[in-house]
């Protein structure tokens, strides 16, 4: 078949599967076979395609079809303009991550001579530590509840040249950190999906393939980052900051988390709710004191 014959074929087996935006990813997952840009797929459009890349893409296209994320099954995905490897043991990187980063690299571009660590907590395929470590070529600590992840995560630093710089650690959360300050900035792209609605399903690229480990914040999906709260204040330096992915609808329930509490005071000296690019709640961030 040709170029043309064959993304057509796919674009409609995608669409009868209720795949969204069926042609992008026709387009995508034939490239990906024939090692071509879209752009380049145009310009072949009415070449035949030899039977082995046809038979491949055809195999590729079905699994597409039982919803499988075109990530895994190309097993990379595209951020912060480099390519990452991913599988089933970690989440696919989001835009949302992005503006994570951007964040948190300005605000910590703005202080001189800061000396802590940076932590990448809850790393799962580790492209926020490989970022960072990319960006301001500094020493990073990654932490992961799931060995796998890990696993995962160094061969992304070993790609990108900066395994030198990343210290990948398996516990959950700080139970293998110190309870001293060490850090000077965090940022953590924490589970924070709650039990009910990952009951009433989620998209099936996502509630069938995504690592539940990686998704499941428990009620409300705010108990792995109430564990955070708790354990954060001893870590920090003074003047720390923590930025981190949330739902959209946490916003005020973040703020309210972070907050002093009755007649105690808050070893926070500023907390706020960033919105992402469509005006959604997205991004906390808190200051610690000094």
């Amino acid at each position: 078949m040709h170029v043309r014959d064959l993304i057509q074929l796919a674009t409609s087996r995608l669409e009868r599967a209720g795949v969204e935006d069926a042609l992008l990813d026709a387009e995508l997952l034939l490239g990906h076979c024939l090692a071509k840009s879209r752009a380049g797929l145009y310009l072949m459009a009415d070449v035949d395609v030899e039977k082995e890349s046809e038979e491949r893409f055809l195999e590729l296209l079905h699994r597409r079809e039982q919803r499988e994320p075109l990530a895994y099954i190309a097993k990379e995905q595209e951020f912060w303009s480099l390519d990452f490897v991913v599988g089933p043991e970690v989440l696919i990187p989001r835009p949302e991550t992005e503006l994570l980063l951007e964040q948190g690299l300005a605000a910590f571009r703005k202080k001189a001579g800061e000396s802590g660590l940076l932590l990448d907590l809850c790393c799962g395929s580790g492209v926020i530590a490989v970022v960072l470590a990319l960006e301001l070529d500094r020493p990073v600590v990654a932490v992961d509840l799931s060995f796998a992840a890990l696993q995962l995560a160094q061969k992304n630093a070993r790609r990108h040249g900066v395994a030198h710089l990343i210290s990948f650690i398996h516990a959950d959360l700080f139970s293998a950190i110190v309870r001293r300050p060490v850090f000077s900035l965090v940022l953590s792209n924490p589970p924070y999906i709650s039990e009910e609605a990952l009951e009433q399903g989620l998209q099936p690229e996502v509630d069938w393939y995504e690592p539940r480990l990686a998704l499941n914040g428990g009620k409300k999906g705010l108990e792995v980052i109430r564990k955070m709260r708790e354990e954060l204040p001893s870590r920090l330096l003074p003047g720390a900051e923590l930025f981190m992915e949330i739902g959209a609808d946490q916003g005020a329930e973040l703020l309210a988390l972070f907050s002093p509490e009755e007649g105690r005071e808050s070893p926070f000296s500023m907390v706020e709710i960033n919105k992402d690019y469509g005006g959604h709640d997205r991004i906390f961030h808190c200051k610690i004191k000094g």
